[in-house]
């Protein structure tokens, strides 16, 4: 594919506004401030509510640049790119597979091998921030875990004596950790087909991306899971009932075989459209065989209304597709204007940015810092941040597995828990509210007990400083510890290749 905004534009064929060069922010911006009202000020958890307001930036932007017509073209080449038409497909079969979890009850499974423990108050914090974990996982979707976990798990740990903010803070870092490295995950996806290979073809794959991203994912995690053990065996008292869940069931269990599936496919094939079919198909047969769902809970009709996971997955996704077709116009028009090409200029040619480790700080925090000014929301702040870490990473020869793990990585960390604008926060807030004798929470408290953000942090500060887990592209796209001296020679003399063309 092909279109002129990836390119270095000449000045006559840039997109200009009639207030300067800063008009091509006026939509993101108009967005942002959208996003920020919506999520903390008014409390609306609302994707279509936010996709509105980009649609609203865009057509604000459009009659400030100088011909309607340049406007709108640079937002469809900004919709039309592989990268956006591979993420939309992706996000309505990764809709189906996490309708298709939730239905089929994994999380009661999770909860009932808790539950049949007897565990304490202060290993059930840990047990909560493991549990979690394994349910972003497998679905994918973070703020849809937060949500079904906190009725199930905030509530059982707090009647069993756990500390509630230790709880909230568990429920919230296993959420990010499946977000972080999740297969089928939102901002898995984006932070790998963001970043194109510069000697092959292609897009980074995003089993080679989860691959490579567990060296700094899973210490993080096993930090914040001793943090949370031992805080939780100072803070809780108390022993498990066998009654504190009533809708707990070892039949969900089943589901891990639809689970490991679709992992041992993304891993080994490292193709995601084939993984999620294989999961489906997986997790259909099992559900059906075990009596977890009927054929009309997999596609069916009732009342003249369709009914199933299949329906209801492609539904829950429309708000995002329609969210990230306004992002992605947007990155479009910001492209066409030649803002990008600007900017990545002159981050490389700052002397402190020519290194490697110079790039990934950069690269660290463009995705932070896109991640804090959209609220929290890293896929759309990973999407806005995703084509600048390409370019700089590149002009120093990155792999694009790295460039997309230090983005993503910053992105899951802070970038999520900024308490004046994190959406992250705002919903674990309002899952602890209106439970009869159990404390609710404000952001600033459970900020307290986010240690697998922390964590996270620390782990790509100390990536970025040391160079540990650093790889360079090499012939053919392969992982290189050191920089391949035929691309330092293609760089020397030269300044780097800032502009992407489309393939």
């Amino acid at each position: 594919m092909s279109t002129q905004s990836r390119t270095e534009a000449q000045p006559s064929k840039r997109l200009e506004f009639r207030v300067g060069a800063l008009g091509a922010f006026i939509a993101p911006l108009i967005f942002a401030i959208g996003t920020f009202v919506y999520f903390v000020g008014f409390v609306v958890l609302d994707l279509t509510a936010i996709a509105a307001v980009g649609f609203l930036g865009l057509f604000v932007a459009s009659w400030l640049a100088k011909g309607q017509e340049k406007f709108w073209n640079a937002a469809i080449d900004g919709i039309a790119s592989r990268t956006s038409a591979t993420l939309f497909l992706l996000m309505l079969l990764v809709g189906v597979l996490a309708q298709m979890f939730k239905a089929t009850g994994v999380s009661s499974g999770f909860v009932w091998l808790a539950q049949e423990a007897h565990i304490s108050g202060g290993v059930f914090v840990m047990i909560t921030f493991l549990i979690t974990c394994a349910i972003a996982l497998a679905t994918g979707s973070s703020l849809g875990t937060m949500l079904a976990m906190f009725p199930i798990l905030y509530t059982a740990g707090a009647a069993i004596g756990a500390s509630p903010v230790l709880l909230a803070g568990a429920i919230l870092s296993g959420a990010i950790f499946g977000d972080n490295i999740a297969p089928i995950s939102d901002t898995t996806v984006i932070s790998a087909t963001t970043q194109r290979y510069r000697r092959r073809a292609g897009l980074a794959d995003v089993g080679g991306v989860v691959r490579s991203r567990l060296r700094y994912a899973l210490p993080a995690a096993g930090i914040a899971a001793v943090a949370f053990l031992v805080a939780g065996l100072l803070t809780s008292s108390g022993s498990a009932q066998s009654n504190i869940v009533a809708d707990a069931s070892p039949t969900g269990l089943w589901m891990l075989l639809a689970i490991a599936a679709l992992i041992l496919v993304a891993f080994i094939a490292r193709d995601l459209f084939l993984a999620v079919g294989v999961g489906l198909v997986v997790g259909t047969v099992v559900a059906l065989v075990t009596g977890l769902a009927t054929p009309g809970q997999v596609l069916g009709a009732a009342d003249g209304a369709p009914t199933g996971y299949i329906t209801d997955g492609l539904s829950s996704m429309l708000p995002l597709v329609c969210l990230l077709v306004a992002v992605f116009a947007m990155i479009g028009v910001v492209e066409s204007s030649g803002m990008f090409d600007r900017i990545v200029e002159a981050i490389i040619s700052s002397p402190r940015f020519q290194s490697a480790r110079g790039a990934e700080a950069a690269i660290g925090l463009s995705g932070a810092l896109c991640t804090v000014v959209l609220a929290g929301l890293n896929g759309p702040g990973l999407m806005f941040a995703g084509p600048l870490s390409d370019k700089i990473g590149a002009a120093v020869g990155l792999h694009p597995y790295r460039r997309s793990n230090v983005m993503d990585c910053a992105a899951m960390g802070v970038g999520v828990i900024v308490p004046i604008a994190s959406t992250f926060l705002l919903v674990a807030s309002l899952g602890t509210q209106g439970y009869e004798g159990i404390p609710e929470l404000s952001v600033f408290a459970i900020l307290g007990a986010a240690f697998y953000p922390f964590a996270l942090t620390a782990m790509t500060v100390f990536s970025i400083v040391t160079g540990w887990g650093r790889r360079y592209e090499g012939r053919d796209g392969v992982e290189l510890v050191e920089p391949d001296p035929e691309w330092q020679a293609e760089m020397t003399g030269t300044l780097p290749v800032v502009g992407l063309e489309r393939r």
